[in-house]
C-alpha cells in the first residue's frame, strides 16, 4: 500500500513532507512556550502543524520498509526512524495540553508551567531524533555515491 505512487517510491515524497512539518512545528513548539501570547494566535497552527507530522511518520516508516525490500537494509536509519514517533507523540500530547491547559482560569498556570517545560524538553529531544534519522537516511542513500565521486577526483 505505502509503495509506489505512480512508478516512484513513495518514501522520499513522505519524508520530505516529514522532514519539513516536524522541525517547523518543533520550532513553533519552543516560540509558544516563549511567548506565551503566541499561544492564543499560532498554538492551534503549531498543533496542527504538529498533527499532520506526526501521523506522516507511520506512513513514513511503512514505506521505507517498502523501499527496504526493493534497494536493501539501510542500517541504522531503518531503527531511527522507527523511534521518531516515540519523541513526536509526547510532543503532540504536551503541546495539546499546553494549549488546554491555557485556556483554562488561572489556577491552572502551575500546569501551564509544567507543561511548557515538558514542551521545551520533548521539542528538543524531538528535535535531535529528526536530525538523527535525516543524517542516517542520507548517508543510506549517498553516502556510497557522494565518498566514491570524491575519491575518484
Amino acid at each position: 500500500m505505502f509503495d509506489l505512487v505512480n512508478g516512484l517510491p513513495l518514501h522520499p515524497l513522505v519524508v520530505h513532507a516529514v522532514v519539513v512539518l516536524l522541525p517547523m512545528a518543533i520550532l513553533g513548539s519552543v516560540a509558544i512556550v516563549a511567548r506565551p501570547t503566541w499561544r492564543h494566535r499560532y498554538g492551534l497552527l503549531v498543533l496542527g502543524i504538529l498533527l499532520v507530522g506526526t501521523a506522516l511518520v507511520p506512513v513514513a516508516t511503512s514505506s521505507g520498509e517498502a523501499l527496504e525490500k526493493r534497494v536493501g537494509d539501510p542500517g541504522s536509519h531503518a531503527q531511527l526512524g522507527d523511534q521518531l514517533i516515540w519523541f513526536a507523540l509526547p510532543l503532540l500530547l504536551l503541546v495539546a495540553g499546553l494549549i488546554w491547559a491555557d485556556h483554562r482560569p488561572p489556577r491552572a498556570r502551575g500546569a501551564v508551567r509544567i507543561l511548557a517545560t515538558g514542551t521545551v524538553v520533548a521539542a528538543l529531544a524531538a528535535g535531535v531524533q529528526v536530525y538523527r534519522v535525516g543524517d542516517s537516511g542520507a548517508r543510506a542513500a549517498w553516502g556510497d555515491q557522494v565518498t566514491s565521486a570524491v575519491s575518484a577526483e
